[in-house]
């Protein structure tokens, strides 16, 4: 083998390895992040951190579909959302900052939802046509895909 493929092949390995192992790339799908994110914008998820904090923006997958959202509720925590918009996690309420639509509670969830050791509660920017955790309820560690990293950005021409 010459040594041109040689680089080729060690070139093609790494790729493979950084972005079917380490990371991630999919399109953003649907606006349920908007403004930030967009219908179309390119994702780049890192897969193998599962540590997360408050707020990270995280890409998961429920029953076969994908969603992005921000994580609100840690794992055993308390999470209300009340009538008038306004969330409390553990009894205080929650600041964020970017925010642009009210968080309403849907009705199929019932409120405190208390988050067992391996759960998150997850909303959508776009709280007033999301499907988030206020629509399926708490999501498992398992069901976490990664959290995004940063985006490219569609470009409409």
């Amino acid at each position: 083998m010459s040594s041109a493929l040689q680089k080729l092949a060690v070139l093609v390995a790494v790729v493979i390895i950084v972005f079917g192992i380490i990371f991630g790339l999919t399109p953003m799908k649907g606006g349920d992040m908007e403004p930030k994110l967009s219908a179309g914008d390119l994702l780049i998820y890192y897969r193998i951190g599962k540590e997360y904090t408050r707020n990270d923006v995280v890409l998961m997958k429920r029953d076969g579909k994908q969603y992005v959202g921000r994580l609100v509720g840690m794992p055993g925590e308390s999470v209300i959302i009340k009538s008038d918009g306004y969330i409390t996690v553990n009894d205080r309420g929650l600041y964020e900052e970017g925010i642009f639509y009210k968080t309403k509670p849907y009705v199929d969830i019932q409120y405190p939802v208390l988050l067992e050791d391996d759960e998150y509660f997850i909303l959508a920017d776009k709280r007033d046509t999301a499907k988030d955790s206020r629509y399926f309820g708490p999501v498992k560690k398992k069901e976490i895909k990664g959290k995004v990293l940063t985006t490219v950005k569609r470009i409409s021409l």
